[in-house]
């Protein structure tokens, strides 16, 4: 928990509530311990999606569709997802929701299936672009994506990065975190200090849930 279980409960307690669907969605992945994009973080996202009316985004880490089918009921009518998963277990588990009858605005929304870094490579081969990303997946490989993502994000297109301050230990030293998660800490750390210091993006870093970048481009430079 990065802030006061007291101040995220109360805020928690203010927000719009999800519709029957999300709400049934939600439960059913807290009840089987299957990690889905936090309440705090759920209307950060509403927020920015109502302000920013995207037409195209792009969601990297699908996991069980939860955030993408959360997106197809906050984006606008003509938005388009496009979501990238490559674990097979997950894949089983997205399908099946994306195709439920209930989820009305599940037609917006398109699967990927593959590794993301050789997807992402593909969609700039095709020319894709888009004005809202949301990363999502395996943190050890948010350095390795985000070249990619810069060609892909349009002209003052938001990129929204999840889980960067991994329940705040992101700020500890290296040698306090297991030798497992070195790495990601690690290439978090490395990731954090890219997105701030690139002259062409405006971002900030705020501890809502596991933590959100949501980095903003200025500046497009590699046409």
């Amino acid at each position: 928990m990065i802030t006061d279980e007291r101040i995220t409960a109360y805020i928690n307690s203010l927000a719009v509530e999800l519709t029957p669907e999300l709400l049934s969605l939600e439960k059913e992945a807290l009840d089987n311990h299957v990690p889905i994009i936090k309440k705090e973080t759920q209307e950060l996202l509403r927020f920015l999606l109502r302000m920013k009316q995207p037409g195209r985004i792009l969601e990297v880490g699908t996991a069980i569709g939860f955030s993408a089918l959360f997106m197809s009921e906050y984006s606008k009518s003509d938005c388009t997802i496009t979501t990238i998963e490559k674990v097979p277990m997950r894949l089983v588990e997205a399908e099946k929701n994306l195709s439920r009858e209930r989820f009305l605005h599940k037609n917006k929304i398109t699967l990927v299936r593959g590794e993301a870094l050789e997807v992402l490579k593909a969609l700039v081969l095709e020319k894709n672009v888009y004005d809202f990303i949301f990363l999502d997946a395996a943190k050890a490989q948010y350095m390795s994506f985000l070249p990619e993502l810069m060609k892909l994000l349009e002209d003052k297109g938001m990129l929204v990065t999840d889980n960067v301050l991994q329940d705040g230990t992101v700020t500890n030293s290296r040698y306090s975190i297991t030798r497992r998660d070195r790495t990601i800490h690690s290439r978090m750390r490395e990731y954090l200090y890219t997105i701030t210091h690139m002259e062409e993006l405006e971002t900030v870093i705020l501890p809502v849930g596991d933590g959100v970048a949501c980095s903003y481009l200025t500046t497009k430079t590699n046409k």
